[in-house]
């Protein structure tokens, strides 16, 4: 390992300050590390934060969408149109669509800490062919 400065002292730097970087020179297969601490323009490019809102915008969108006028959004209309009590019924439908997402999020985490990204891929897309070939069946057996 090759080192282009001094050590440095990083017991005053937290780990969101900080900005690492690796790179590989081709002569002995040696890496040159620098470690520096974030600039204050450097900060708000942080990769892992755009990385949560990009996550948190695609999984809001898809969520959106693929919520609007199932089934769940027709139970809740016509809960509260036959309580008169539309905020009782938001609360509850949010606070079950919030433990349902919960239990999601935590077997999922669980099932990624047990199984590669590409079983849990092929798999999930085994899962879509198998429900989307048995509702085509059911639609065609039916009519």
């Amino acid at each position: 390992m090759k080192l282009d400065s001094a050590p440095v002292s990083t017991a005053s730097i937290s780990e969101s300050e900080c900005h690492l970087e690796v790179t590989s020179t081709t002569d002995c297969n040696t890496s040159i590390a620098k470690f520096e601490p974030l600039s204050s323009s450097m900060v708000g490019d942080c990769p892992q934060k755009q990385s949560n809102i990009a996550v948190f915008f695609t999984t809001f969108l898809t969520i959106f969408l693929a919520e609007i006028g199932d089934k769940t959004q027709f139970s809740t209309l016509l809960m509260s149109a036959e309580s008169h009590s539309p905020w009782v019924v938001f609360i509850g439908s949010a606070a079950a669509l919030i433990t349902t997402s919960l239990l999601g999020v935590l077997l999922g985490r669980w099932i990624a800490s047990r199984l590669s990204p590409k079983i849990v891929e092929k798999a999930a897309g085994v899962m879509l062919l198998l429900i989307s070939l048995m509702l085509f069946c059911d639609v065609v057996i039916s009519h």
